[in-house]
């Protein structure tokens, strides 16, 4: 019997925008609105971006992700709730570590951590080697938990080095992100070697960019990983792109596949208690 299904929701993303997607949630409150509704359909935890309310721009205010993450804990107090510290369009310690520095209910359990710089079709995500350890270093001393994100086999590789430097403890939680044109491919080989080189005590979610998703997720839920899902990584529903999907719809069939898997949905209560996160409520991250 599988373990119960992680599914990690991803509503918002950096790249997505009102010309590509009218369904992509950006402001606040539809951010606030679609995570709310997740929560009622059943998702685990949500990997939140901020946007520019003027703009509509990637932001790494803090201000708006407190905006964010009040609105979410008015309701949903007991959901993970992870920020995004990306580095494809800000590459300050100051600024990508801003979110962290949010306290008491506003305080989010996880940060992103990219384990090394790699290229996207049109982009760069620049992480160097000195600020993943600072963003590691950071997050541990505010008793936040990395949410790391692999792109490949040496980015694995180097969260065992962040382990052996003390910068990381277990349990550790990942997203392994197939897909990328610069990257491991979205395959059966390339997913089984990730999954064979993860540090022992690791949960892990598969993700797949653009129409891989429906793949790496379908695969993750009968090999019994966890999802990552939502607009972020896929803005389509059907692999021709004749039909732009909403988060709800990107969610409401992984509940499909997984009630066909017999896998139930982890609630974010199970999650806390495997990654040793204070339990909600009013209490969260690590410390």
């Amino acid at each position: 019997m599988h373990e119960n299904l992680i599914i990690n929701f991803t509503p918002t993303g950096m790249i997505p925008t009102k010309k590509m997607t009218p369904h992509v949630p950006i402001h606040v409150q539809e951010i606030v609105e679609d995570v709310l509704e997740a929560s009622e359909l059943g998702i685990t935890m949500v990997h939140i971006h901020a946007r520019d309310p003027i703009s509509g721009e990637p932001t790494y205010k803090r201000e708006i992700y407190g905006k964010i993450i009040e609105g979410i804990r008015k309701h949903a107090p007991h959901l993970v709730l992870c920020v995004s510290l990306s580095g494809r369009n800000i590459n300050e310690l100051d600024l990508r570590s801003d979110p962290l520095l949010l306290e008491g209910s506003l305080k989010p359990d996880l940060g992103s951590l990219t384990l090394s710089s790699l290229n996207f079709n049109k982009t760069a995500s620049v992480n160097s080697p000195k600020m993943v350890q600072d963003l590691a270093a950071i997050m541990k001393e505010r008793g936040i938990v990395p949410e790391l994100e692999a792109f490949d086999i040496g980015m694995i590789n180097y969260s065992k080095y962040l382990e052996k430097k003390k910068l990381i403890e277990p349990p550790y939680y990942f997203n392994l992100l197939l897909g990328n044109i610069a990257c491991a491919q979205a395959d059966l080989l390339h997913t089984g070697l990730m999954i064979r080189d993860l540090p022992d005590d690791s949960l892990f979610s598969l993700a797949g960019i653009g129409y891989e998703q429906l793949k790496m997720n379908s695969l993750a839920i009968a090999s019994g990983a966890g999802v990552r899902v939502g607009l972020e990584d896929n803005i389509w529903f059907d692999a021709k792109r004749t039909k732009l999907a909403t988060n709800m719809e990107l969610l409401s069939r992984i509940h499909i596949i997984a009630n066909a898997n017999e896998r139930a949905i982890m609630k974010p209560e199970e999650f806390r208690s495997k990654m040793k996160l204070k339990p909600g409520n009013g209490e969260y991250g690590r410390k």
